[in-house]
């Protein structure tokens, strides 16, 4: 049973980490090629492994509640809520798709995403590394506090979209829903500040022990 858990977080660990590298390339790649017009064209190109990749990620919070993975709900459940409910907002309005900051949003969340499963790929391969470790609970904070800001200017665009005369009850509703999510962002970094602390220390320990 051990063995069979074990095998089933490694296969999504690695679908994750492949499927957002497989985002990442795309879009630098396409960026550099053809410039602004790739930049309108983000979610045509790469929306639906984005939306497969965000959405099988609620399946991070049953790891959690099941103890297959060890961290805080909490911040993982407002990370997973923001991200699929700004992701049905971005497949919901087309008329905000080819704006910039839909691209530096997808950008900044495979950062994030690229900064955390090589990690835990690491770790469950018992072969742990120092660098990758300072970069999964270090260089993830400012991206994600930057990341949050970005999500700002999406649910700005949406709200001067929503202002042209726009009639869309499910995309108010679906902004009502985010508010909570933004006043948990605070606690959210605080708790990650303390995973951070929490983690560093235990590696400080165990190098130490050898």
């Amino acid at each position: 049973m051990l063995s069979f858990r074990r095998s089933y977080i490694f296969t999504y660990n690695l679908f994750q980490f492949c499927g957002h590298t497989w985002i990442l390339a795309n879009t630098l790649a396409r960026f550099f090629t053809f410039g602004a017009d790739a930049v309108a064209d983000t979610v045509y190109s790469v929306g639906f492994v984005m939306g497969l990749c965000q959405l099988l990620s609620v399946l991070e919070l049953f790891h959690i509640a099941d103890g297959i993975e060890k961290a805080p709900l909490l911040p993982r459940l407002v990370q997973v809520v923001e991200k699929n409910l700004l992701l049905a907002l971005v497949i919901t309005l087309e008329q905000i798709q080819a704006h910039a900051v839909v691209w530096v949003q997808f950008f900044l969340w495979n950062i994030l995403d690229l900064l955390r499963y090589p990690h835990e790929l690491l770790r469950l391969m018992e072969a742990p590394s120092s660098a990758m470790l300072w970069s999964r609970y270090t260089l993830w904070i400012p991206v994600y506090v930057l990341s949050a800001v970005t999500e700002g200017f999406l649910i700005y665009q949406a709200l001067l979209f929503m202002d042209g005369g726009s009639s869309h009850t499910n995309l108010v509703l679906l902004l009502i829903s985010y508010l909570p999510v933004v006043t948990l962002g605070g606690v959210t970094v605080w708790q990650l500040l303390e995973e951070r602390r929490h983690q560093l220390q235990k590696w400080n320990r165990k190098l130490r022990r050898k």
